[in-house]
């Protein structure tokens, strides 16, 4: 398993795009509105595949994927 599966990839970033727009909604129907998830728990495919390429490549090779991840949790409602 030494490359991320293409589809995943499109799919998370679509699901990324989704969230972000929801969330900007959800935002500003509130002004300290607080997330409906722990952040454990929120953005589930960005985490798995944030965690499975830092495993596999090291921290300084996915960058893309930490932003993809730190990106979903923003749009989920949290400060990060």
């Amino acid at each position: 398993m030494s490359e991320l599966p293409l589809q995943n990839i499109s799919s998370v970033l679509t699901l990324s795009r989704t969230q972000k727009n929801q969330g900007s909604a959800i935002t500003t129907s509130g002004a300290d509105s607080k997330p409906k998830k722990k952040i454990c728990c929120a953005c589930p495919d960005t985490k798995k595949l944030r965690d499975e390429c830092i495993v596999e490549h090291g921290e300084s090779a996915c960058s893309k994927w930490i932003k993809a991840h730190l990106e979903c949790l923003r749009a989920e409602g949290f400060k990060v």
